[in-house]
């Protein structure tokens, strides 16, 4: 069986607010835009072809943030600062996603898992020397 890959974005406004999408399923919970990988897809083309899906703008791919390996799901989570250079204006774009915004780094919206947490705050550290992390099962912060 093929090992499965997701991908998200970091995308930041002038500000250094950072973007959040809310499912419409599950807990309705606030995520990075992002998603598994499909067939013959490098990780960075997960996350800019899930970023244009759920809140329809392109975004170029930076600097990995983060790896993370979810055993309980045998998946590798990937993360990468998304670069919204022409400043366009996010919107939700697919069933998926009831709304989208920009939210202060010391005010993130509930409910949000542990998970989504981490990997925007690992985003922040000036040094990264660990790129890879094992994660446990989501905590939600409701």
């Amino acid at each position: 069986m093929p090992k499965l890959i997701g991908a998200a974005a970091i995308i930041l406004n002038s500000e250094g607010d950072v973007l959040l999408v809310k499912h419409s399923y599950g807990k309705n919970n606030w995520d990075l835009p992002g998603g598994k990988g499909e067939e013959n897809e490098s990780a960075e083309e997960t996350a800019t072809r899930e970023v244009h899906e759920e809140v329809g703008i392109v975004v170029g791919v930076g600097e990995l943030t983060g790896i993370y390996y979810d055993p309980n799901h045998d998946i590798h989570h990937f993360v990468f600062i998304g670069n919204n250079d022409n400043n366009q204006i996010p919107h939700p774009s697919s069933p998926e996603i009831l709304a989208c915004k920009f939210w202060p780094r010391d005010e993130l919206p509930r409910p949000i898992s542990d998970f989504t947490c981490k990997r925007i705050e690992d985003a922040f550290k000036p040094e990264r020397k660990q790129l890879f992390h094992t994660i446990g099962p989501r905590q939600w912060i409701e």
